[in-house]
């Protein structure tokens, strides 16, 4: 920040006027959007401020969902002052704990075992209350042309902006065939209220308890789609038996409160939450490749390795998807290869 940064004066001017004194907002981080957030320390305590340009990432959905989390019983922060039109809020401040950076082999399974009891109370949370006109509206559907959007973010930004791949007929229509596969399964689970980036970088961890942070994207939508983005988590990687009891875990869970049909099959379940996830890192490796290109944050480039790995062992997994796994490891991995050589003799 600097002065000539007009939405940091801004912000500030407002955060002194609230305060009735001068204060100090710090920076501590950006998040995958454009939203900014600054600590700002006081005697008695410590807030967090964001600064969220309301033409890029409007703050109502975000106050409307904090205050519907927090009414089943999630911790989330709380908004004790805003301002829609300029786009800032006043939270609380959860600390600085992502899970992600205390977890171990030790302790990951207690933690993630109580990260997925949240998710009941996530699920319940089908519709919040409109800010402006006070009435209690349901949250976007995960429908077929949301998935697809999504889908699309891989083969616009991976295939085509960072690896200029040119495909041909018969590279489009395996394509679409996996997409279509994908497509259907998403679209053949029972819906529940979805956070829709539930993983360990968005979770705090204060006081040996689960926080919920960045749920302003939330959407009704498959009942597996929050435990696989924790369970197979784009940032890191866990042995395969511990995901598989944690994946039963969750499984009894969703049966025992009637979020799955009594008579589904854990085979069934486990369909659902394999390709739930092979869409969800398909739709990650192209944000992150978006995230480089459109919003100059390289940041995540480093974490398209470890997501198109996931790509490509769970669709070697099921038999109509091994030959775009083959494709994957043929044409994609390869030209990812190059394309991050030739990044690191730039640098």
């Amino acid at each position: 920040m600097t002065l000539s940064d007009p939405r940091f004066l801004s912000l500030n001017q407002w955060l002194n006027a609230y305060f009735s004194c001068e204060v100090m907002p710090v920076l501590i981080s950006g998040d995958a959007s454009f939203r900014r957030y600054f600590r700002i320390s006081m005697p008695d305590a410590t807030f967090i401020a964001a600064d969220s340009p309301p033409q890029l990432v409007p703050i109502a959905p975000f106050i409307a969902l904090s205050n519907a989390y927090s009414a089943v019983g999630l911790t989330v922060p709380k908004v004790i002052h805003a301002d829609a039109d300029l786009g800032f809020m006043l939270m609380s401040d959860l600390g600085d704990t992502q899970l992600l950076s205390v977890l171990t082999v030790q302790n990951v399974e207690r933690f993630y075992r109580q990260a997925l009891d949240l998710l009941p109370q996530v699920a319940a949370v089908i519709e919040c209350k409109n800010l402006d006109s006070g009435l209690v509206q349901a949250l976007p559907n995960y429908d077929e042309a949301f998935v697809r959007r999504e889908l699309h973010i891989f083969t616009e930004w991976l295939l085509g902006t960072h690896l200029n791949l040119s495909l041909d007929a018969a590279e489009l229509q395996l394509l679409n065939d996996t997409f279509d596969r994908l497509v259907g399964n998403a679209l053949s689970q029972p819906s529940v209220g979805m956070h829709r980036d539930f993983h360990s970088r968005n979770l705090m961890l204060q006081a040996d308890k689960l926080c919920v942070i960045d749920f302003q994207d939330a959407v009704v939508g498959p009942v597996t789609y929050d435990a696989v983005s924790l369970l197979r988590d784009c940032y890191i990687r866990w042995p395969q038996p511990l995901v598989a009891d944690l994946m039963r875990y969750h499984y009894q869970q969703a049966l025992a409160l009637g979020f799955i049909p009594a008579q589904t099959p854990f085979e069934q379940y486990q369909t659902w939450f394999d390709l739930m996830g092979l869409q969800r890192h398909i739709k990650a490796v192209g944000i992150f490749a978006r995230l480089n290109y459109r919003d100059s944050k390289p940041a995540y480039m480093a974490d398209i390795p470890l997501t198109l790995t996931y790509i490509v062992d769970i669709s070697l997994q099921y038999p109509e998807l091994v030959p775009f796994a083959h494709w994957l490891t043929r044409r994609v991995l390869p030209a990812f290869s190059v394309s991050q050589s030739s990044s690191e003799v730039k640098q």
